[in-house]
């Protein structure tokens, strides 16, 4: 439960999210940590949630209190559109190609335009509502697994193309 808040999340099956995806705001507070600082700790944040997959939460770059410097690769998603590549600064450390975004998605998610998503197994720890994070199995999938969630989570071998 996020104490400032009082919200706890609701339990989810990750097989009943839709295909495609659906984009929506987040009700609750979403915190990261990253070599030590908080560099996140807002409730302007969007989550993308898409069929066998923990949620992908996308901050505003305005939220993070972190230097985002551009990395290399890009990818396309059949849904949102090109992703652009970012690595997190904090101090004179730097976590590469942590984070993607979406400078020109589709139509359907103009709501995450410039918003910043962050795999979660390079932070050191991460909060939504207070609930702790895990990274979604797998090194190409960005999805935060909380403890309300059910469902079988894609990610693993053997898992990448259902």
């Amino acid at each position: 439960m996020d104490t400032r808040r009082g919200e706890a999340l609701a339990p989810e099956d990750v097989q009943a999210y839709p295909r495609p995806p659906l984009v929506e705001p987040v009700a609750a507070r979403v915190e990261a940590r990253l070599f030590g600082a908080v560099i996140l700790d807002t409730d302007a944040t969007w989550r993308v949630c898409e069929t066998h997959h923990p949620p992908t939460y996308y901050v505003p770059p305005g939220a993070l209190s972190c230097t985002l410097l551009p990395a290399r690769g890009r990818s396309f998603c059949e849904w949102k559109g090109e992703a652009t590549y970012w690595s997190l600064k904090v101090g004179d450390q730097i976590a590469p190609r942590a984070a993607w975004s979406y400078p020109r998605p589709t139509e359907r998610f103009a709501a995450i335009r410039d918003f910043v998503a962050i795999y979660p197994g390079v932070l050191d720890g991460a909060t939504v509502a207070g609930m702790p994070v895990t990274a979604q199995p797998g090194d190409f999938y960005g999805g935060w697994v909380t403890a309300n969630l059910t469902g079988l989570v894609k990610g693993a071998p053997g898992t990448l193309h259902w």
